[in-house]
């Protein structure tokens, strides 16, 4: 599982439907999940800290929870299925036993941003549907392995087929 966070919410300028952007903790991927517009502004409502007069159903929710004795330990996003994603909250009690919810993701990061805990992603999840972030990084790391293959000459491979020769034997 790969630790992300909330980067913001943007808008799909073909359909008009919000996407949420979670980005790895060194901005190298980031991973849009289309979201409806009541959890874009739930979220919204969060990173701004907007306040409301009355609970909202993400704070509603943070209350129950930690009003039955749980705490909302992480969220993990771990599946993804024809563009669906599959997310759980795990919640753990006062005596350690960990329960886990399956959540709609967007539901899940909105209740994760309110109780300061931690969204992980699977790297299933990542490898399907990440972008990446850091062209300048990911160039440098490419331009390193173009530079080493340049480099590697036949007499390289020799000593390589000497002892795979030896350990066959």
């Amino acid at each position: 599982m790969i630790e992300m966070k909330v980067m913001g919410i943007a808008i799909d300028t073909a359909s008009g439907s919000p996407i949420i952007v979670l980005n790895d903790k060194e901005n190298r991927k980031a991973l849009p999940i289309w979201i409806g517009s009541a959890e874009a502004s739930a979220i919204i409502r969060k990173i701004e800290n907007i306040k409301v007069l009355r609970p909202m159903t993400h704070d509603l929710i943070i209350d129950i929870i930690e009003k039955t004795g749980f705490t909302i330990d992480r969220v993990e996003i771990n599946d993804v299925e024809k563009e669906t994603y599959f997310s759980t909250i795990f919640l753990l009690s006062q005596d350690g036993k960990e329960v886990g919810i399956d959540s709609r993701p967007s539901d899940a990061i909105a209740v994760a941003i309110r109780a300061d805990a931690p969204i992980f992603v699977s790297a299933k999840v990542l490898a399907d549907g990440s972008v990446s972030c850091d062209s300048a990084k990911d160039e440098a790391e490419s331009e390193e392995f173009r530079n080493f293959i340049q480099s590697i000459k036949p007499s390289d491979f020799e000593k390589l087929l000497k002892d795979d020769k030896q350990s066959d034997q």
